[in-house]
């Protein structure tokens, strides 16, 4: 038996010598073996874990709706915000904020998350998301390090370092299944034999590159190095889901599925929301975006005869704005309802939504012209000192990507920069 496995059966080691004793170079997963060593660190962190939730929307919202025109914690709602007015203490919303250098219109729904210059134009490749990158430091102790959902549609606003975009889980009976359905034993057995035969292949695969670097320049002795640093990447990913894989998941109650009406993408949206909440409060992962893109259905609200993404490109006729106003007041209503609920559940003697910070944002300030400044923003929970509205300049915008440096630093992660951030919104800081 090598030395990992004598710590684990001896439960003596502490995390950072398991770090160094399994020769990977970050954050160990959760271990089932390894828990009467984790429980005497008596780690605060642990008990009270970060969070991150995103719901991103592709069309943006109107800003005279959502903004309300004075500034402050002392703010009247505006027309979007009254229906959450018994929790205004728990969100903040900014206006007069964008990312630095992010234009394309639609495009830019590829720069959501990354807040990267031109990553959505082809112009130039795209970065990681914050989704991802709270994901790739700290998602290893959950069944899931993330989560990528979308209401409908196959694109997401969630990237890997490498500049590929994630691909979302848009069903939610297929949602439902992954988090909690357990297998018979012979198949979860089965599973962790495929995975295990998976990672085998990876080190044979290894082992070939290896010996072609000694023939290699120094240019392709980069690309494989990187090659390198992915497979690694990869099996520390497979070792940690062949150990789930042989573990029951959670057991729950399944919350209503169904959607009678395919063009309700208001009730898919709650419908989602459900199941994150669940998500959320078994520690199935800690990481969550769910994408509402520009679909063109028309909401069963009345009042509404056009489709969304029509709407959305009013041209200003008055008309389309108070039917584009009811379906975006839907939206908002299901957004400060998943809130609410966080607000309302507890875990260790607080509120999921203090340890859980959860961002309500799109690519289009103004959907109808195509422009990406002035993002709406709506930001709750996360341990934050929320301040009310947060009223930047419309003509000259604040960093967003100050907003999301503070959620990493917030979350444990020790960085000074988020791609084009300038620093943290100190408004926030408590």
């Amino acid at each position: 038996m090598n030395s990992f496995g004598h710590s684990l059966r001896n439960h003596r080691l502490d995390r950072r010598h398991l770090l160094r004793g399994s020769g990977v170079a970050v954050s160990l997963p959760y271990l089932s073996a390894m828990t009467p060593a984790i429980a005497s660190e008596q780690n605060a962190a642990a008990k009270q874990p970060k969070r991150f939730v995103g719901v991103t929307l592709g069309l943006g919202l109107l800003g005279d709706n959502l903004n309300p025109k004075d500034a402050g914690r002392d703010y009247t709602p505006s027309r979007y915000l009254e229906q959450m007015s018994d929790m205004r203490d728990d969100f903040t919303v900014i206006s007069g904020a964008s990312h630095p250098g992010v234009n394309g219109g639609h495009r830019a729904e590829a720069c959501i998350l990354t807040a990267a210059p031109g990553g959505g134009t082809g112009g130039s490749r795209n970065t990681i998301s914050l989704d991802q990158l709270l994901a790739k430091h700290f998602g290893d102790v959950t069944r899931f390090p993330s989560l990528t959902l979308a209401t409908d549609g196959s694109t997401s606003p969630c990237y890997t370092e490498s500049g590929a975009m994630i691909p979302p889980i848009s069903r939610a009976q297929d949602l439902f299944e992954m988090l909690f359905v357990t297998g018979s034993p012979k198949q979860r057995q089965a599973e962790a034999a495929q995975i295990a035969q998976g990672r085998s292949i990876m080190d044979l695969v290894s082992e070939d590159a290896r010996s072609l670097e000694r023939q290699l320049g120094g240019a392709d002795r980069d690309r494989l190095d990187a090659y390198f640093t992915s497979v690694r990447d990869l099996e520390k990913r497979m070792r940690i889901s062949e150990r789930w894989a042989q573990r029951a998941k959670p057991e729950v109650d399944k919350p209503n599925l169904v959607v009678r009406d395919r063009s309700d993408f208001a009730a898919k949206l709650k419908v989602m929301t459900d199941i994150m909440k669940l998500a959320i409060k078994t520690d199935s992962t800690r990481f969550l975006t769910l994408h509402l893109g520009g679909s063109n259905q028309t909401l069963p609200l009345d009042g509404v005869r056009g489709g969304y993404h029509s709407l959305s490109h009013h041209g200003r006729d008055e008309d389309k704005l108070e039917q584009l106003a009811l379906v975006e007041t839907a939206i908002i209503g299901v957004w400060g309802e998943f809130v609410r609920e966080l607000g309302r559940s507890e875990e260790n003697g607080s509120r999921l939504l203090d340890n859980t910070s959860v961002l309500l944002t799109s690519n289009l300030g103004n959907a109808s012209n195509h422009d990406n400044r002035n993002m709406p923003v709506l930001f709750a929970g996360g341990g934050f000192r929320h301040a009310g509205h947060l009223a930047f300049d419309k003509k000259e915008n604040y960093p967003l990507p100050n907003l999301y440096l503070s959620v990493l630093q917030q979350s444990g992660l020790e960085v000074d920069r988020f791609a084009t951030s300038t620093g943290r919104v100190q408004e926030l800081v408590a």
